[in-house]
């Protein structure tokens, strides 16, 4: 038993399961930072270019609710497609904004390959041949 937990706690210590593990509990707080901009900012404003509809209103009832003196006995059945509108939306700008990061890290990427990035060198009868011209011009001086 000590064997296998020694295996675990070396396999989560190493770097790409804990990299790993912040970019997930980064991504739930990206998550929530976007609904909430697509839920609180960018749906309200549609809802008002379509006329004032709340998206996660949006529903079809398939069997309503029975009430009797006040009281819910059988809760409604419906298909609430303005949620699934919403979370569409959701998705399409953190997939967006995911784009734009990746190209972004990319270009910072290539952008340093390219600056540390040394020419190949020359093969080796190039090199020789070099070598005989510099040698041939020393002489001649």
């Amino acid at each position: 038993m000590k064997k296998t937990f020694d295996e675990f706690k070396k396999f989560a210590m190493r770097g790409n399961v804990i990299d790993m593990a912040v970019g997930v509990i980064i991504g739930g707080a990206f998550g929530k930072i976007v609904s909430s901009l697509v839920g609180d900012v960018i749906m309200p404003a549609i809802g008002l270019l379509v006329g004032g509809v709340n998206f996660s209103d949006l529903k079809w009832v398939i069997k309503q609710a029975v009430v009797k003196d006040g009281e819910v006995v059988t809760p409604e059945v419906a298909l609430n497609y303005g949620n699934f509108i919403q979370v569409t939306f959701d998705f399409l700008i953190i997939a967006l904004a995911v784009f734009f990061l990746v190209k972004g890290i990319n270009a910072l990427t290539r952008k340093k390959e390219a600056e540390t990035k040394t020419p190949p060198a020359p093969p080796v009868d190039i090199q020789l041949l070099t070598e005989i011209r510099d040698l041939l011009k020393e002489k001649k001086n």
